[in-house]
């Protein structure tokens, strides 16, 4: 077994008592209190396109949860924005349909809500790992598959890196189909998901939400954190 491979799995188990006690008590950080977000809008970097970060973009309504994707680019490690590209970038696309772009797209999606409500949380960051969880309940019938969506985010005050705009960057994603009702103690969707090298842990927080077949969004949430969750 590759002794990366080994570290990973012994952080994990290291990490797996402290979840399970943080989902059985309380998190630090939980979407709970918070307005759940009406619309979902997402925006797509290439990696290759610099500049592209750095461009102005129009600021989404207020009640929207926004959402930052750099995509893997032609120029791989060489592309000016691969520090933070990440492989999933591409899997969003495809489950929207959407080409990968030469520069940058943005999608925004309205959030069904009423009947349907996710709920995420995560605990504290240790060894470089976090402890995360996406709920999902409907009070009305739904047709499978559902897909439920965990993206692990920075937020990025403007300025950052020559942003004239805040950014929510994607730095981890979970995403499986999961049940319209949960039964588990811990969620539909959970697990202790990597903090790539460079990200702030003062700064993260959680974005989740699911879709139906037809990729209609039913349900988003967005985390807060606590003071200690902060530290």
């Amino acid at each position: 077994m590759p002794p990366t491979l080994v570290r990973r799995l012994a952080a994990c188990a290291a990490l797996l008592p402290a979840l399970t006690a943080w989902a059985q008590e309380s998190a630090l950080c939980t979407s709970d209190g918070r307005p759940a977000p009406r619309a979902l809008h997402e925006r797509f970097i290439n990696a290759d396109c610099a500049p592209c970060w750095r461009e102005a973009t129009p600021t989404p309504p207020p009640g929207t949860g926004v959402l930052d994707w750099v995509i893997p680019g032609h120029l791989g490690d060489d592309a000016p924005l691969s520090a933070v590209a990440r492989r999933e970038a591409l899997q969003r696309l495809a489950a929207l349909h959407l080409p990968v772009p030469e520069r940058r797209a943005e999608r925004s999606s309205t959030v069904q809500g009423g009947p349907h409500h996710v709920r995420v949380s995560r605990g504290p960051v240790f060894d470089g790992y976090v402890g995360a969880s996406l709920t999902f309940d409907s009070r009305a019938p739904l047709k499978p598959p559902l897909t439920g969506w965990l993206a692990l985010v920075e937020l990025l005050p403007a300025g950052t890196e020559g942003s004239p705009v805040p950014r929510v960057l994607m730095r981890n994603l979970l995403s499986d189909t999961i049940a319209a009702h949960n039964t588990e103690d811990m969620g539909q969707l959970w697990r202790p998901m990597n903090v790539p090298a460079g990200a702030q842990a003062s700064r993260l927080q959680l974005l989740g939400w699911v879709s139906d077949a037809q990729g209609h969004v039913l349900a988003a949430a967005e985390s807060s954190c606590d003071d200690a969750g902060q530290r």
